[in-house]
């Protein structure tokens, strides 16, 4: 595997460095790039891991001037591709976001409050995402359209404001902040579950294994995500299983037990006493599958 590495950015006042791994996605890559540089409140710096890139993301992200990137010729999915883009960050927090993204105005300020109210860095940060249908408790439901073709920008920076959330419990979607020394004492994303699927919860139980117990979505954080525009061009790996295997529990059980994924945060979380039923489920599940 032969991995381009590219480090253009000048400056050295940046407040995160924010990773988007994409593939053959240029169009949304475009938007979800342009809404960072118009919508933050900070100077970030942008990585972008691009696998393959035949569609023209390479020629245009090499005519960015503040945009780094690494790249490499086959898709080798989002966990490879987070962890060879990290070695390129230059603040002491790490962001990622997906391609598919468009971020609202000040979305990065409400995160910085928060780190700042915290005050150390056993955290675990998400920013609430805006989705045209969604069944996810973490989300807010609004459509301002589910392709880049239909999306309204205007509807969205006219109504985001309104569109009220509190903060909740159970980050573990990206767009995700964390500090840097936090992803290395876990490793970053675990490379078992390439191409991806079930990684996010995998990474957040390997920071409650650290200790981490503030998960924590900021309601004013708002992303708009059009979903899914790159998972339905995989072939999925089956993480249902891979996260049951290594854990002993369901993913279903870590984020609604443990995270208490969607509910009102209330502070810092504590380990769950789970019923003898969700444990039976849990031991069956993990026989059916050995």
């Amino acid at each position: 595997m032969i991995i381009e590495k590219n480090i253009k950015s000048k400056s050295k006042n940046f407040k995160f460095s924010i990773i988007i791994p994409t593939w053959n996605n240029l169009e949304y890559l475009k938007l979800c790039v342009k809404s960072i540089q118009k919508n933050s409140q900070f100077n970030h710096q942008i990585i972008v891991h691009v696998n393959e890139g035949n569609d023209g993301t390479i020629k245009w992200i090499e005519e960015q001037a503040e945009v780094d990137y690494t790249h490499n010729k086959e898709n080798i999915g989002i966990c490879y591709a987070l962890n060879i883009a990290r070695s390129l960050i230059k603040t002491e927090y790490i962001i990622y976001m997906n391609d598919d993204m468009y971020v609202t105005p000040n979305w990065d300020m409400y995160l910085s409050d928060e780190i700042e109210k915290i005050g150390d860095n056993n955290f675990f940060l998400s920013a609430t995402m805006i989705e045209p249908k969604t069944g996810n408790p973490s989300c807010i439901e609004f459509d301002c359209g589910n392709r880049i073709e239909n999306f309204d920008e205007t509807k969205l920076l006219q109504n985001f404001e309104n569109l009220e959330k509190e903060n909740w419990s159970g980050s573990t979607w990206p767009p995700n902040i964390v500090h840097k020394d936090t992803w290395d004492l876990v490793g970053g994303y675990s490379t078992e579950f390439t191409p991806g699927m079930y990684s996010d919860p995998d990474f957040s139980m390997k920071l409650w294994n650290l200790g981490v117990r503030i998960f924590k979505g900021i309601g004013k954080s708002k992303v708009y995500h059009f979903s899914s525009i790159s998972t339905d061009r995989i072939k999925k790996n089956n993480g249902y299983y891979q996260f049951l295997n290594k854990w002993g529990i369901t993913s279903r059980t870590f984020t609604e037990k443990y995270l208490l994924v969607g509910q009102k945060f209330k502070g810092d979380l504590k380990t769950p006493k789970l019923s003898l039923g969700i444990k039976f489920k849990n031991k069956i599940k993990r026989m059916l599958n050995s």
